[in-house]
């Protein structure tokens, strides 16, 4: 946990979960810079007597900053939501005086001043964007902010064709912001999301059904290479078994576990509500008739009740928006040894230099290697 001091006071912030030797901190300087900006004398202050909203703010630290003004906040993660939650709480702030919406909730009717917090992806933005638009008026006060390494031409095309006219700021310790002007006779294009797209006939049990991506999910356009070599080498179970597709994305890998056993109950497991959301649509265009599943938005396995799983399948990220970390996928592993039965097992796919094994037999006790080429591995692990 770190301090935060702004114009708006000083603030206690953490991640979530929250991790005593984790480096990483809940605020960057990009979320300082558009926090400044708001009570810049010389431009003069922000009004935020209106409807504010908040969009991809990471851990809450703006919605935290902001609560006087009562924001809502509109996150496609779990996490930032507790963090958001859990930041209030630990400085004092009444709970409620954050408006917590997910990515596939309708945003407010009216919008008097929109915060962007740019996201990795680009096609997240683009979707949160065209969502917003409608409630956009010529008077309300568009601001972005990220890293420099974050903003791109592409990034400031896309304000300017679906909110208006748009500049950008100086840099200020590496972070910049978007200033767009709302143009209510802007003529938009429907977004482009969800993207839809056929599974080749390679992949096993899954070939030649249909994928369905939200914006924001991981390789939206196509199965990413991990995840095809995954669904070349997964295990079948016979039985009334329970499964989870842990970090489901749009949920190609607990579907095939779904048709190679028809028996079987799957649980798809995300943190985001774009990839629960995707995974649903999947599962219901390609499962066979009277299929079991559950879907759930999460804090990986925790909801779940510990020993109830017969096995978990999971490709883990290994990045917390621009960080590159291994933080996420040593939590998902603790999780799943929690949740799964003695004998149950977790199988794993991901890139060999991640040395997933390392942390698999620390957390199992033991680890296998079903299969790999130069650049991932399956791997296996018991709870004994």
């Amino acid at each position: 946990m770190n301090r935060l001091t702004t114009s708006q006071g000083t603030f206690e912030l953490a991640r979530f979960p929250e991790h005593p030797s984790d480096p990483l901190r809940a605020w960057d300087a990009a979320d300082e810079y558009l926090l400044r900006q708001l009570t810049d004398p010389e431009t003069g202050p922000v009004d935020l007597s209106g409807t504010v909203a908040v969009v991809g703010d990471r851990w809450g630290a703006l919605a935290t900053a902001l609560a006087a003004h009562r924001p809502v906040q509109i996150s496609d993660s779990y996490l930032a939501r507790r963090a958001t939650q859990a930041n209030l709480d630990r400085n004092g702030l009444d709970p409620d005086a954050v408006t917590l919406l997910s990515s596939r909730d309708t945003p407010p009717g009216r919008i008097d001043v929109l915060l962007v917090r740019v996201p990795k992806s680009l096609a997240f933005l683009e979707d949160q964007l065209h969502r917003i638009a409608p409630a956009l008026h010529a008077g309300t006060v568009v601001i972005g902010t990220g890293m420099v390494k974050e903003i791109h031409t592409s990034t400031l095309k896309l304000f300017e064709r679906i909110v208006g006219p748009t500049r950008t700021s100086l840099a200020v310790r590496k972070a910049r912001l978007i200033f767009s002007t709302p143009d209510p006779e802007l003529t938009r294009t429907p977004s482009p999301w969800p993207y839809r797209y056929e599974l080749s006939g390679d992949v096993g049990p899954v070939s030649g059904r249909t994928a369905v991506n939200h914006a924001g999910i991981f390789c939206a356009e196509r199965l990413d290479v991990g995840t095809r070599f995954f669904l070349k080498h997964l295990p079948t179970r016979g039985g009334s078994v329970k499964i989870a597709d842990l970090g489901c994305g749009n949920g190609v890998l607990g579907l095939s576990a779904a048709l190679a056993n028809p028996d079987a109950h799957v649980t798809f497991v995300d943190e985001s509500y774009g990839a629960v959301a995707s995974a649903e649509e999947t599962f219901r265009l390609g499962a066979p008739e009277g299929a079991k599943a559950d879907f759930l938005v999460g804090d990986g396995l925790t909801d779940l009740a510990p020993g109830s799983l017969d096995l978990v399948l999971n490709n883990p990220p290994f990045h917390s928006h621009t960080a590159t970390t291994d933080a996420t996928a040593r939590t998902m592993f603790v999780g799943a040894r929690t949740a799964l039965r003695q004998g149950g097992e977790l199988w794993v796919v991901g890139n060999r230099h991640l040395s997933y094994h390392t942390h698999l037999r620390r957390i199992f006790g033991n680890c296998t290697t079903v299969a790999g080429d130069p650049k991932f591995v399956v791997l296996r692990a018991v709870k004994r």
